[in-house]
């Protein structure tokens, strides 16, 4: 696995932009639907009354298996895509390797709607792929237009060992990839998780 960037012109997109994005990256590129573990991460932007207003040099990430990388950045490089009305054209495309991290974090993993409930699912998740890390579970999120949602809660997976690391950033956890959900990436803002 391994992310692919573009460059993306600055702009306003509705926050619920994940189903449209996909949707037109579909459209270009259906073999997409075909990898399990393709995904898109969120977009960094801030929300003001249901829209995100992007940064300049915003970037738009792709993680998705190296066999794909250059077929990817060739079919979307330049291209100009319509979500919701609002216009987003991508620029050129570079790769960069996936590392491991101690501590990785989803800006939203899909799951249960009670807290503990949910806690108990991932680390029984966690279990079978034979991971161990300790879960710090944020605020409640959620994804959503007129046909669709997706809901659950930000993640911090800490104390992993850099094969566990990469695994769970390859593959992720719970449903809904190509919305931005359960896709890890290094946190390096938390220190001092494992003392006491």
């Amino acid at each position: 696995m391994i992310d692919m960037v573009f460059d993306l012109d600055s702009g306003t997109l509705p926050t619920a932009y994940p189903f449209a994005l996909w949707a037109a990256l579909v459209h270009l590129i259906p073999e997409l639907t075909e990898e399990k573990f393709a995904g898109v991460l969120p977009l960094r932007g801030t929300e003001n009354n249901g829209e995100m207003l992007l940064p300049k040099r915003s970037k738009l990430v792709l993680r998705l298996p190296k066999t794909l990388a250059d077929h990817l950045a060739a079919r979307l490089t330049g291209q100009q895509f319509d979500i919701a009305g609002n216009t987003m054209r991508l620029g050129p495309a570079k790769t960069r390797p996936i590392q491991p991290s101690p501590t990785i974090h989803a800006q939203l993993v899909t799951g249960i709607c009670d807290e503990v409930l949910f806690v108990e699912h991932i680390n029984t998740q966690l279990g079978e792929m034979r991971i161990k890390g300790k879960l710090i579970c944020g605020k409640r999120r959620a994804i959503k237009d007129d046909q669709q949602s997706m809901q659950g809660y930000s993640l911090v997976v800490h104390d992993l060992k850099p094969e566990a690391s990469l695994e769970l950033q390859f593959v992720g956890l719970g449903e809904g990839r190509q919305f931005g959900c359960g896709i890890f990436v290094p946190y390096k803002v938390i220190s001092g998780l494992s003392e006491g």
